[in-house]
């Protein structure tokens, strides 16, 4: 029945009435189970409370499942007389986070081994700079502002996902960074690839050397990051001499 959901939003944030006629995680369960292999991957475009995340996680602790979730939600805004606005949660989205961390933290209880970590992502622009000028159109008083591609307010967890999206790499696999040479450089996967975002000329051929012994699938550094064309220019032969099957790609 419909009120199970309510009285399920009470258990999670002492509040039935936080968000109104949120879905029983029982009838979610039971969807997944008819429509859904124990591994496949299951989407809502409307989450709302993020019930089907909560049925996910609660479902794979049951049959032991490795079933994945993407949930999506426009930043919709809660109004301002709702008890979710009154409980701190400005939008929807905001509700629906905080609903996975804790059904997460509920389902951990008794089984530890599910995996209930997840993501967030949001949609933007590109972090590619806009062009508005034909060469003979630049101010050459002004052509520093336009020695980096890359919008000023992006940081490099978006061109690291940006990078995997191009590549079609999994955006849930495992990320690490690592220092190498007093540069932070991600790994996705260990060595599915490799990407340095270092956007002070600081990028030489004895740090792409290093990077290289690493054997990386594919490996992605920032045009600015390099100390000159030169090292630009010797990356893919220094590659092609270590680590001959990496594919090599500046933004």
């Amino acid at each position: 029945m419909n009120n199970l959901g309510s009285n399920e939003m009470g258990d999670i944030f002492s509040n039935s009435t936080l968000f109104e006629n949120p879905k029983p995680v029982g009838l979610l369960e039971y969807i997944i189970e008819l429509g859904s292999s124990s591994d496949g991957i299951i989407v809502d475009f409307f989450v709302g409370a993020s019930t089907t995340a909560h049925a996910v996680m609660k479902k794979n602790a049951e049959d032991g499942g490795k079933r994945r979730f993407v949930m999506v939600q426009l930043p919709e805004q809660c109004a301002t007389e709702s008890e979710a606005f009154k409980a701190g949660y400005k939008t929807i989205a905001e509700v629906s986070k905080e609903r996975i961390r804790r059904a997460g933290k509920q389902v951990k209880q008794n089984n530890p081994e599910v995996d209930t970590g997840f993501r967030v992502l949001k949609v933007d622009t590109s972090n590619m700079a806009d062009i508005y000028y034909a060469p003979d159109a630049f101010d050459r008083t002004k052509l520093d502002l336009f020695v980096d591609n890359i919008k000023p307010d992006r940081t490099p967890e978006d061109l690291l996902f940006q990078v995997m999206l191009d590549w079609g790499v999994d955006l849930a696999l495992p990320i690490t960074k690592q220092s190498i040479q007093g540069k932070d450089v991600f790994f996705v996967d260990g060595n599915v690839l490799a990407a340095c975002f270092d956007a002070h000329s600081g990028i030489d051929e004895t740090f792409v050397k290093e990077l290289a012994k690493r054997q990386p699938l594919r490996v992605v550094f920032r045009d600015a990051g390099f100390r000159d064309s030169a090292v630009k220019i010797n990356v893919e032969q220094i590659f092609k001499l270590l680590s001959p099957t990496t594919e090599v790609k500046t933004i």
